[in-house]
């Protein structure tokens, strides 16, 4: 740790880093664990080009994008990126228009439905432009357990009937081509198997172990019907970071998306199947000692999306054993520390993960990367180039 520190010696706070020493264990990790699929790279976990180039580089079934936006593909095409699945369904005419020279100079770009007005949309801009539109399917396959609703609320096509109904829909539609299919298991890769709250890991578990066979059956039959209609299926995707053990023993799963296990945030240290580093986060410099006991840092209100909740704030990395206060947590402009050791004086730096991955660069303009003990590079986020997407 000592040597990961030195690194960062002279970097004003604050700033991100991202140990690349880590960064390349986490990669080896995911290559040896995905000998059986490709793997597609979710963008939005990264959000920083130099980065993203850098894991094309190292993965070894390394099979395209998976981006967030119309807009953020555009930027991404600009930079020569190509291999896009849309993870999203997009209804901006306008940036959608700005994709087609692309497509017609040869680039892949695949765009996500889960409706008829999602599809309809598609296939009268490539009407209007003469060009077919590459088109994926996304299949829920959340568990409704009528108690509780165990996944996300995403995608329309609950069961096959609905999958059939839009199928026997896109017959009329002339420029669209459906050439792939999405089942993403959001209750197996997005929930932790040890969570904040201890009470619920049995809860959790029971649910993930009910769910593991209604996702196979479902998402199997979604594929042989989609392959009914269109025989030329160039994949499935399927699974997350969170989900690479179950997902990869799934045969009719051609890929697996992965974007936060690259950079390993704290959400990602509570799955029992991850076996990862902390890659990334961010520093910030104690400035205020108001009791022997505690410290304040200047900044740290980096919190996560998602459903509020203790384990959606930034956690102290280095000094260990420092904690945030629950009355305060981590404060827009200033964030206290509860010091048991009385470790840290005013001037030292302290080092944090943050609970996700991608978001932690959309508050930095820059990455600080360090390899054994050496600051290495700097490059630019999404942010740094000026970019915002959502």
């Amino acid at each position: 740790m000592n040597d990961f520190i030195n690194a960062y010696n002279s970097i004003q706070t604050p700033f991100a880093w991202v140990d690349l020493n880590a960064l390349d264990y986490n990669i080896r990790f995911i290559n040896e664990k995905t000998i059986n699929k490709k793997v597609r790279v979710a963008t939005k976990s990264v959000r920083s080009v130099e980065m993203l180039k850098y894991l094309e580089s190292n993965l070894q079934r390394f099979n395209g994008w998976m981006t967030f936006s119309t807009e953020e593909t555009l930027f991404l095409l600009e930079q020569n990126f190509d291999d896009f699945l849309i993870g999203y369904p997009q209804l901006d005419k306008l940036k959608v228009v700005e994709i087609i020279p692309y497509i017609l100079k040869g680039k892949k770009i695949v765009f996500m439905v889960d409706d008829l007005t999602q599809l309809q949309f598609l296939d009268s801009i490539g009407k209007e432009h003469n060009v077919i539109i590459s088109i994926c399917i996304d299949i829920n396959v959340s568990k409704d357990f009528k108690l509780i609703y165990f996944g996300t609320k995403r995608s329309s096509l609950h069961n096959i009937t609905a999958l059939e109904e839009l199928l026997d829909r896109t017959k009329a539609l002339s420029n669209i081509q459906v050439v792939g299919v999405m089942g993403y298991e959001a209750q197996i890769a997005g929930v932790g198997d040890r969570p904040a709250q201890i009470y619920k890991k049995p809860i959790i578990q029971l649910l993930k172990n009910k769910s593991y066979r209604s996702i196979s059956t479902f998402r199997k039959e979604a594929v042989r019907l989609v392959r009914s209609y269109y025989p030329l299926l160039e994949f499935v995707n399927g699974g997350g970071s969170g989900s690479i053990a179950y997902t990869c023993t799934e045969e009719e799963v051609s890929e697996i998306t992965i974007g936060s296990a690259f950079y390993a945030p704290t959400l990602f240290s509570r799955y029992d199947s991850l076996k990862l580093q902390p890659a990334a986060g961010f520093a910030l410099q104690v400035t205020r000692k108001p009791e022997n006991q505690i410290i304040v840092c200047h900044g740290g209100g980096y919190i996560a999306s998602g459903a509020i909740g203790e384990d959606k704030q930034p956690e102290p990395y280095y000094p260990t054993d420092l904690k945030l206060l629950k009355l305060e947590g981590a404060g827009e402009v200033q964030t206290p520390l509860y010091d048991p050791r009385q470790k840290c004086v005013v001037g030292d730096v302290v080092y944090f993960r943050h609970a996700k991955a991608g978001e932690l660069c959309e508050r930095f303009n820059q990455l600080y990367l360090s390899r054994d003990g050496q600051l290495k590079s700097v490059c630019n986020t999404y942010r740094g180039d000026g970019k915002c997407f959502l």
